[in-house]
């Protein structure tokens, strides 16, 4: 159920780099509180009544992510999905107000990268928000990063010292692949655990930095690259 922003639509994480978000919806009412409660969060947001509308802007300006809702007057959020499709990777979430199975199906068959069924929690929509862009921020296999004389492969999660290959468990390259998504961004333990599937608590964490260190640092007890942040967690600075 969609509140007034006072009631329901509570301040969250802000986050510093500020994604652009459009928002699409002949909503009057809804897109505003959209676009209060998105912009409170830490986004830019832009909006759009229709799709016309939305293409217009489209030309204009580059988007991190769209929420587009699916019953519009003229083409719909379905077929304005499909086509943006065509010529875009850029993340979109659908809102509707029909929660059928097929009615889901039918939206991510469209191209779709999640779906909301409207009335909704406010919270939930900004954590979808936050984890397509998360999905969206993946780089292409080749890409990498380099730490001194190594060089990784996020994709393919290889770790090369002057084209020799380093051998890392999976604990230690999803850990290594999770903070280079996320370089320059102190990531706390909790963070670690779910995002790496780590079992265990956060000693468990800082054995398996200590043994990541002894494999990209020249020396591991003064880390140039893996640095801990005190009483916060990790954070990575490739070259």
């Amino acid at each position: 159920m969609i509140h007034e922003p006072d009631e329901f639509f509570p301040k969250h994480r802000i986050m510093t780099d500020q994604p652009h978000i459009l928002v699409v919806d002949d909503d009057d009412r809804l897109r505003e509180l959209l676009r209060e409660y998105l912009s409170e969060n830490g986004f830019r947001v832009t909006t759009a009544e229709h799709a016309e509308d939305a293409r217009a802007r489209l030309r204009g300006l580059e988007f991190d992510l769209l929420v587009i809702d699916i019953m519009m007057p003229g083409e719909d959020g379905m077929a304005l999905t499909a086509s943006l499709r065509q010529i875009s990777n850029v993340p979109i979430l659908l809102l509707t107000a029909m929660g059928e199975p097929k009615d889901r199906v039918q939206g991510l068959e469209q191209g779709a990268d999640d779906y909301m069924t409207k009335p909704f929690e406010p919270r939930e929509l900004l954590l979808r928000i936050e984890t397509a862009l998360r999905r969206s921020t993946v780089v292409a296999p080749e890409q990498v990063i380099y730490l001194g004389e190594f060089k990784y492969d996020i994709g393919r999660q290889e770790l090369q010292r002057d084209d020799r290959m380093v051998r890392l468990t999976t604990i230690e390259a999803n850990l290594l692949s999770t903070l280079a998504l996320n370089s320059g961004v102190t990531m706390t333990r909790d963070d670690l655990i779910s995002q790496c599937r780590i079992d265990g608590g956060a000693r468990t964490v800082d054995v398996q930095v200590t043994r990541l260190r002894r494999k990209i640092e020249l020396d591991p007890r003064e880390p140039r690259y893996l640095q801990t942040v005190r009483g916060q967690g990790y954070v990575l600075f490739p070259d």
